[in-house]
């Protein structure tokens, strides 16, 4: 299996929506940020990725046909090399309220993340989450989510970035909102009959995290 989909958009754009979307269609099982939280021992591979280090992508892709969200949209260009063939999807949305919604759901959890895994000494939650600020908060925002106009203006430059250099007949810049039809056009897959996913509130993200349960 090999991964056929690639989700170049970072996370709070619509990339857990887009995720259930892509299963929908077929396209299973679908990286996501969660899957790290379902399988533990994956946090050590993405830190030694940011590092530079050789990582075997086909190891931690297994059985998946798809990717969304970070960690994985951290690396797009490595996977872009990698995976040639995929077409990728570039999810966006308004940098002001992104912005916003990064501040209330994720890295407002991440913080508490840090101090719980250290209060219960549950050493793979620690690695989850120092993984999370290596690659994300220190690693791609230089430890700067308090400045507003900097942190938007990585958010710009990387959807820039995806749209200058994929292809344009292998990338969709996709919006919240816009429903099954461009996706499945992209994909030539038929619309499905029933809504699109919806869940990208706040209220939805602090209620699938808090059901989350390792793989054993």
């Amino acid at each position: 299996m090999s991964i056929e989909v690639l989700g170049a958009g970072l996370g709070r754009t619509g990339t857990l929506s887009l995720k259930f979307a892509l299963e929908k269609l077929g396209f299973h099982k679908c990286y996501h940020m969660m899957e790290v939280a379902l399988n533990p021992h994956h946090s050590p591979f993405w830190h030694q990725a940011w590092l530079g280090e050789q990582v075997d992508w086909a190891d931690v892709y297994e059985g998946y046909r798809a990717t969304v969200d970070w960690p994985s949209s951290s690396f797009w260009r490595e996977l872009h090399v990698r995976y040639p063939q995929a077409k990728v999807i570039l999810t966006q949305r308004d940098p002001e309220a992104w912005y916003r919604s990064v501040k209330q759901t994720i890295w407002k959890s991440s913080q508490g993340a840090v101090a719980k895994a250290r209060a219960s000494a549950d050493p793979q939650a620690l690695a989850r989450a120092k993984m999370i600020h290596a690659v994300i908060w220190d690693g791609f925002f230089d430890g700067r989510m308090d400045d507003k106009a900097y942190v938007i203006g990585c958010f710009n430059r990387h959807n820039q970035a995806v749209r200058d250099t994929v292809p344009s007949e292998q990338l969709l810049v996709l919006e919240p909102g816009e429903g099954w039809a461009p996706l499945c056009r992209f994909l030539a897959c038929p619309i499905p009959d029933e809504a699109y996913p919806k869940v990208n509130s706040t209220e939805d993200f602090q209620r699938l995290w808090g059901s989350l349960r390792p793989n054993k």
